[in-house]
């Protein structure tokens, strides 16, 4: 075979709490460096807009708005119509004004259940059908919260790997945040090989996919759960209840056309409990469940 010069270069950082990397097949190694700059400056760029812990963000202002409408940009007005979207398809699993409950549950792998007073304290918080959503101005109740980290890394993957594309149109790259990834073309050299994160914390992955194209994403209680007289619970809560998800799943992958439609069926099919398999069939698409 001719030697053609091509290499997969990795840049590396930190962004949206997920070790971040974006890999780029090429011969041209200042190419694989500006391409790397232009996916983590667009992370960064979603990051500071939506993140709910500076006061900079488009998300804080909303949810210090109490109980006044805002007005939001384009951008974050389809992001908003995406969640709304996804609660009603749902039937309510998903919900964005769910970040409320970390409040009293703090999943650190510890037996600190919370008391059902404090859960129910809580929960008149939780319930997107009490936000009023008039595209583009949403008005959240004074006390209620938004929260988009359900959909933001994922919707981050795939705008880093949309800049990477525009940049570099024919150029193979990777876009990888935290495990939840997209493509920009196939590898020229093979496929990509993706390490999908093991539930066992003595071996190093879970086992590897190969694809040609697309985005995967993976939903699971690998890291963050809690564990109390032998019941495990997991970080998944059902925002109608306030409580985590009945006998989910460890962990769901799934490949899609963009990382955003894979992260959000993979976090559904956790929500399903039992049914995440069932649902993933009805949805028919490809993916790996582990128990």
């Amino acid at each position: 075979m001719t030697d053609t010069g091509l290499q997969v270069h990795s840049h590396s950082f930190s962004a949206m709490a997920s070790p971040c990397e974006i890999k780029v097949e090429t011969d041209d190694p200042a190419l694989a460096v500006r391409l790397g700059a232009i996916g983590e400056v667009e992370a960064r760029r979603i990051e500071e807009k939506y993140t709910r812990y500076k006061p900079t963000g488009i998300v804080s202002r909303i949810n210090s708005a109490q109980g006044e409408p805002v007005e939001v940009d384009a951008e974050t007005a389809g992001l908003i119509a995406y969640a709304a979207q996804v609660h009603e398809l749902s039937e309510g699993r998903f919900d964005i004004t769910s970040g409320v409950l970390r409040r009293v549950w703090k999943f650190d792998g510890s037996a600190n259940v919370p008391s059902r007073a404090l859960v129910q304290k809580v929960l008149p918080l939780v319930g997107w059908s009490k936000v009023r959503w008039d595209n583009p101005v949403i008005t959240l109740p004074a006390g209620m919260e938004i929260d988009l980290g359900g959909i933001c890394k994922e919707y981050a993957v795939d705008r880093a790997a949309m800049a990477v594309r525009q940049a570099a149109p024919d150029v193979p790259a990777m876009v990888n945040f935290g495990g939840d990834l997209a493509t920009t073309a196939p590898k020229r050299e093979g496929r990509w090989r993706i390490a999908i994160e093991s539930l066992d914390p003595t071996k190093d992955t879970g086992g590897v996919l190969h694809i040609a194209g697309g985005a995967i994403a993976t939903s699971g209680d690998a890291r963050r759960f809690l564990l109390k007289k032998g019941r495990r619970y997991s970080h998944i809560l059902d925002p109608r209840t306030g409580y985590p998800v009945e006998h989910p799943p460890r962990s769901v992958t799934v490949a899609a056309k963009t990382c955003l439609q894979a992260g959000t069926l993979s976090t559904l099919a956790m929500l399903r409990g039992r049914e995440a398999e069932t649902f993933l069939k009805s949805e028919g698409v490809q993916s790996w469940v582990h128990w």
